[in-house]
């Protein structure tokens, strides 16, 4: 038995319902797959993964209800702009999905089939194909340096000495005052050079800082003398 739902747009049967969400479904899921397997750091979460399927069906739900009705178009605007999202986005790459499970429940709510599923295809394929071959990497991996020295000129002078003979490149950041002004930590961004190790340039910084602490961050580690 096939029910025609009427309303002030047009007309939508119980079928269109059923494909349009259940499309709607398989390519935010294919998505969130593919979100999945391509994601590298540790920021991973599983409820954003699964909200991405619930935006791909809730936007097709709302394509279907707002039809070709300018009117009800507005409406649904000004309710949904009640809503605030606290958490933020930690990658940018997260909004790109987000844009294209919204572009998929919007071409399956219209009941563009053919182009939702063309489209989920070609992009989730391009995504793919730049995680395989690691597109756009960028082989430059820069330091955080901070060393605490006492608060006279001279040493802040040999610890630059040391970075000069170590690191390609590097910056002073910011200086702070600790230990009630007993000692500065100066902190430094820095590229070390290829030939050179972390340890090397902590045991160096320590033999020009009368034995205070040194650390150096590289990445996710950290190490600390």
């Amino acid at each position: 038995m096939n029910f025609d739902l009427q309303d002030l747009s047009g007309t939508f049967s119980t079928f269109d319902i059923i494909v349009s969400l259940s499309l709607a479904f398989v390519l935010s899921a294919i998505i969130g797959w593919v979100y999945r397997y391509t994601h590298k750091n540790v920021s991973y979460s599983q409820s954003y993964v699964q909200t991405l399927v619930m935006v791909g069906m809730i936007i097709s739900l709302i394509m279907l209800v707002v039809g070709s009705n300018i009117a009800r178009a507005f409406a649904l605007v000004g309710a949904l702009s009640v809503v605030r999202f606290r958490n933020a986005i930690k990658e940018t790459r997260d909004v790109g999905f987000i844009f294209l499970v919204m572009a998929v429940g919007m071409t399956t709510g219209t009941r563009f089939y053919l182009l939702a599923i063309a489209a989920t295809v070609a992009i989730c394929l391009v995504l793919l194909i730049m995680n395989k071959f690691n597109w756009f990497k960028l082989d430059v991996q820069r330091q955080v340096v901070k060393v605490q020295v006492p608060p006279e000129q001279e040493y802040a002078a040999l610890v630059e000495d040391v970075l000069i003979q170590y690191c390609t490149e590097f910056e002073l950041v910011s200086t702070e005052a600790v230990r009630a002004g007993a000692l500065n930590e100066l902190y430094y961004t820095a590229q070390l050079k290829k030939e050179r190790k972390p340890t090397e340039l902590i045991s160096a910084l320590s033999g020009v800082n009368t034995g205070q602490r040194v650390t150096v961050l590289t990445g996710y580690d950290q190490t600390d003398i």
